[in-house]
């Protein structure tokens, strides 16, 4: 990737030599400032605007080169929706682009974001062109001004010679009238040496800067050329068309079609994962109603025998009770032991149930779920 640090340098070096030549010229450079001040200080103005924006085209690219260099190397909190200056297009592209879950950009899409990107760049070079076109007219604004006063200047010394007096009058009076001349020539000549001397230096800046953003499109070319699916080269027509080149428009329907049947096998991917899914959910709430089965089962047969000890014990105390036998004290106590482990058996029994009924119900929610999800409808749990 290019470097705009490098330019940068190149523009520093090239504003400390401008710097050393004013240092060195300063006496003759202020005296001639001097001739029209208001107007060669907008001289100077506008240069300082021009070398700001100058070194702002080259430090802008930063940005947009970090925000490439995330994405390629995918750094950690990088997200897409981040959205760089220069390269908005690109990152509305590749965040749909990663949406959809691809990894490739038609030639028609890169073809598409070169001219956004090399569109914007053309706009940020006509501004600088604008403020070396201004430095040059405010120099020669100066100059023809000053020229004006010149001209007007030395017709009125013209016409105020005088014949008629001595040799020593006219040529005091004629000295006397110059100074007017002279002060148009200066105006002239200062704002034409300020305006000129500038646009020089700013020229110089804007060809560093158009030379970095042109080596940063150059990279972005390439690095949008490696995320290129490449179509089919030019088809050839039948006919008296042979080895003509298939259109643009047919050419951008068939990459069209390609990233339709793309999209049909996400989908039918997702649908193929998500039928899985389901069949798995299904195959567990099986599971889940053979266990339940086979626990009501051992439920069940657990009644019958405690049924069946019941009834024996019925007929056992109703033959005691026919013989007049009195129970003891250790046989009351075992049959009041019995009562609390049936009474337990009662107990664990009802709680067996409720658990099976409630994990058959998340089983028969999950399923219930995962159905409407793959058929596209709401969410029912929520």
């Amino acid at each position: 990737m290019m470097r705009p640090q490098y330019f940068i340098n190149i523009i520093l070096l090239a504003l400390l030599a401008t710097a050393a030549v004013v240092a060195l010229l300063a006496d003759v450079l202020w005296t001639t400032f001097l001739y029209n001040p208001w107007l060669n200080g907008t001289i100077g103005f506008v240069f300082l605007i021009g070398v700001a924006y100058a070194i702002g085209r080259i430090w802008r690219l930063r940005a947009e080169l970090r925000w490439i260099e995330a994405f390629r190397t995918n750094a950690p909190g990088f997200s897409t929706a981040e959205q760089p200056r220069l390269l908005a297009p690109l990152a509305t592209l590749l965040t749909e682009q990663e949406r959809r879950g691809r990894s490739t950009l038609t030639t028609v899409s890169v073809r598409y974001l070169l001219d956004s990107v090399q569109s914007r760049l053309d706009e940020q070079r006509d501004n600088a062109r604008y403020l070396t076109g201004l430095l040059i007219f405010l120099g020669l604004l100066g100059t023809f001004w000053g020229l004006l006063l010149t001209i007007s200047a030395v017709a009125e010394v013209i016409a105020g010679l005088s014949v008629s007096v001595d040799t020593v009058a006219t040529f005091s009076e004629l000295q006397d009238g110059l100074a007017a001349p002279l002060s148009g020539m200066g105006i002239a000549f200062s704002s034409s040496l300020f305006g000129l001397a500038g646009s020089l230096v700013l020229g110089f800046l804007d060809l560093q800067a158009n030379r970095a953003q042109n080596e940063f499109f150059d990279d972005l070319e390439e690095w949008l050329s490696s995320l290129t699916r490449l179509s089919g080269g030019p088809l050839a027509l039948d006919g008296g068309d042979a080895g003509r080149a298939m259109p643009t428009y047919v050419q951008a329907l068939l990459e069209r079609s390609a990233e339709s049947q793309e999209e049909l096998v996400r989908i039918l991917g997702e649908s193929e994962a998500t039928r899985r899914s389901t069949e798995a959910a299904v195959i567990r709430l099986g599971d889940h109603l053979e266990r339940l089965t086979q626990q009501l089962t051992a439920e069940r047969a657990q009644l019958d025998r405690f049924v069946a000890c019941v009834a024996h014990m019925e007929s056992v105390l109703k033959r005691q009770g026919s013989e007049g036998i009195v129970l003891d004290a250790a046989s009351r106590a075992h049959l009041a032991n019995l009562d609390a482990s049936m009474q337990r058996l009662v107990d664990e029994a009802t709680r067996g149930r409720a658990e099976a009924v409630e994990s058959l119900r998340r089983e028969i929610r999950l399923v219930t779920r995962t159905i409407a999800l793959a058929s596209g409808e709401p969410d029912p749990g929520h």
